[in-house]
């Protein structure tokens, strides 16, 4: 009896362990199906657009002969074009440490709000971001025009000199920094709050009885457990915020001078204005090694920690 047992326990399991993979496959498969829309979206909306404009941006202006990278030679030989990476760089990387510092500071302080009244200043505080950026923006264009500005207005109040807000390059780079800090601030905001939300009370509890400070908390309990929401949204918020467009269109139009051009608006400029396809392709393929490398350096610092976490 005890041989036959013996037996008769791998006739049994063989079935069983077919039957899973057999299960197993079948999901994957549905798993795909399912999926297949999405990646046509992706493919039409993505992909093709993405490759479409390589293609135009090996095209002379007329789009009738190769030219490989030509395109972009004459753009590296542009002043013009120079000044369009560095505001480009400068405007992204300063707008997304204001955002961030600002959303992590306004998340900070709604997180220690009762709940009653946190849903109230959740609530204004995310107006800036839910009103269309072009029709904020040019709210903010009345405000900072020299004959209508209302901020020149309350400056002049308090016996300070007008600002030349948009006339001067660094005034309207300064200018556009304001704006797409006060719109994008709250998205940080909110990220945050949910992430602060998510952190373990009892680690504060355990930091409080081994007497650390606010600071110390802060520093070696909050920001650990935030560090991978942090990274992920300032990636984020890097894509969005160098393909932005609607602020400096509806602004400064890129003046003056065109110093305040970043890669989307002087793609516009130089192929929907001035009739060069080709090269306002290749002028919006810029951002695309730039963000690629960022991309790569943060998404690689998440995946390591989330494997030091396992």
């Amino acid at each position: 009896m005890a041989d036959g047992a013996s037996l008769a326990i791998p006739s049994t399991a063989a079935p069983a362990s077919g039957s899973l993979k057999r299960f197993a496959r079948r999901r994957s498969t549905i798993a795909l199906i399912m999926t297949l829309p999405l990646i046509a979206v992706i493919g039409g909306l993505v992909v093709w657009p993405a490759g479409y404009a390589i293609h135009l941006a090996t095209l002379n202006r007329r789009m009738t002969s190769f030219i490989g990278l030509g395109n972009f030679e004459i753009l590296l030989e542009s002043e013009t074009f120079r000044m369009v990476i560095f505001q480009s760089v400068f405007f992204a990387i300063t707008a997304v440490i204001l955002k961030a510092a600002i959303g992590f500071w306004l998340a900070h302080m709604l997180h220690h709000i009762p709940a009653n009244g946190q849903r109230k200043w959740r609530g204004m505080l995310l107006v800036p971001w839910v009103i269309p950026p072009a029709l904020s923006t040019l709210g903010w264009w009345w405000m900072f025009e020299p004959t209508y500005s209302s901020i020149n207005w309350l400056l002049n109040v308090f016996a300070i000199p007008s600002v030349p807000w948009l006339g001067e390059p660094w005034w309207a780079r300064i200018s556009v920094i304001i704006v797409n800090v006060w719109y994008g601030a709250p998205f940080f905001m909110i990220m945050y709050l949910a992430a602060l939300k998510s952190v373990p009370e009892q680690l504060y509890e355990a930091a409080a009885i081994d007497g650390a400070t606010s600071w110390q908390r802060l520093r070696y309990v909050t920001l650990p457990m935030m560090r991978n929401i942090i990274s992920i949204t300032v990636l984020f918020s890097l894509i969005v915020t160098f393909a932005n467009y609607d602020i400096v269109r509806v602004l400064t139009n890129g003046g003056p001078r065109d110093l305040t051009h970043v890669f989307a608006s002087y793609a516009f400029q130089v192929g929907i204005l001035a009739g060069n396809i080709p090269r306002g392709a290749a002028v919006s393929l810029f951002m695309f090694p730039i963000l690629a490398v960022i991309a790569f350096f943060v998404l690689r610092g998440v995946n390591r920690r989330n494997r030091e976490e396992a």
